[in-house]
């Protein structure tokens, strides 16, 4: 069965196929090792069951509405979470807009409400820090009371601890904005990627002698503005290539105000404007700065190349599985 997405409650109400329903909720930013847990387990319990595996995630963080001027800044966005939510095994995903209406939703009528729209609800599955309903003031206890009252199960999963500390999404977003790539690939549990169109360029590092590929890219978490190792790829590659990124503002030729993704390939490069790429980030080689000239950023961006292939020979990429 392919996964179906839906935009709303109600549209999934009138679209998910009979059977069952196991529902996993949350935010999911990231789809982290910690929502493995919570997910898998919906996903589990429906195939033993024949029924359905869903996911309930919300757009855009609850921040937007209630913190404007400092919003958690998201580590992925609507489309890249359903197809990891995808991957997965789940049926459905919904997306939820959150807004002041659906926050102004008292705790204790949240679940009788998602009952009423959705009367095949079987099982809930949450994370057990998980709060929902105005005000935040439902939690687990509250979510179990009224879930056995209205004939549902709850499966509330423990956080998982990675070197004595829980996974988070937050814990992610640090290491990203700290350039701390292998860290927060393991809380990830894959790697870290964008993806973006190949638009044209300046042209500069052609003239540099280290031709580069400008991928628009415009991500709400800014990771660490700096230079990568990174493998790159599209539908013109088998497998994706080495090659090393400048992602940030280019301070000693343009000091843009937007930052920019730049990507050199270690290998001939067989792609070219238009093409769609997505790029994983595997580590940090050196923060953003800028250089008293051209010459001293050729020297640099030749430096960055050579550790960039000194990387990969110790780190070899890994044929697909």
């Amino acid at each position: 069965m392919p996964t179906r997405c839906y935009t709303s409650i109600e549209e999934a109400a009138a679209a998910l196929p009979a059977g069952p329903l196991h529902l996993a909720i949350g935010m999911f930013d990231g789809v982290h090792l910690g929502h493995h847990a919570v997910i898998e387990s919906a996903v589990h319990s429906a195939r033993r069951s024949g029924g359905v595996a869903a996911v309930l995630t919300f757009w855009p963080h609850p921040s937007r509405l209630f913190r404007p001027e400092s919003p958690v800044q998201l580590i992925m966005t609507p489309a890249l979470k359903n197809r990891q939510l995808t991957r997965l095994g789940v049926n459905a995903v919904i997306t939820q807009l959150f807004d002041r209406q659906f926050a102004s939703i008292e705790a204790d009528e949240f679940l009788p409400r998602l009952k009423r729209l959705l009367p095949q609800l079987a099982t809930i599955y949450v994370g057990e820090n998980w709060r929902f309903g105005k005000g935040r003031l439902g939690d687990i206890h509250l979510l179990v009371k009224s879930a056995r009252a209205l004939g549902i199960n709850v499966v509330s999963a423990q956080r998982i601890n990675q070197n004595e500390e829980p996974i988070s999404s937050t814990r992610i977003r640090g290491y990203l904005t700290e350039g701390k790539l292998e860290e927060a690939n393991a809380l990830l549990g894959y790697t870290y990627f964008a993806e973006g169109v190949v638009t044209p360029g300046k042209q500069l590092g052609r003239t540099l002698g280290f031709p580069t590929l400008n991928v628009a890219w415009e991500p709400d978490l800014r990771p660490r503005f700096g230079v990568y190792t990174v493998l790159v790829s599209g539908y013109k590659t088998a497998t994706p290539l080495p090659a090393v990124a400048n992602y940030g503002l280019r301070p000693t030729v343009e000091n843009s105000t937007v930052p920019r993704l730049e990507i050199h390939l270690l290998a001939p490069c067989p792609f070219g404007v238009g093409d769609e790429l997505q790029i994983e980030w595997l580590s940090f080689l050196r923060p953003e700065k800028r250089f008293e000239g051209v010459d001293a950023l050729r020297a640099q961006i030749a430096a960055d190349r050579a550790a960039a292939v000194d990387w990969f020979a110790l780190h070899p990429p890994q044929p697909p599985a």
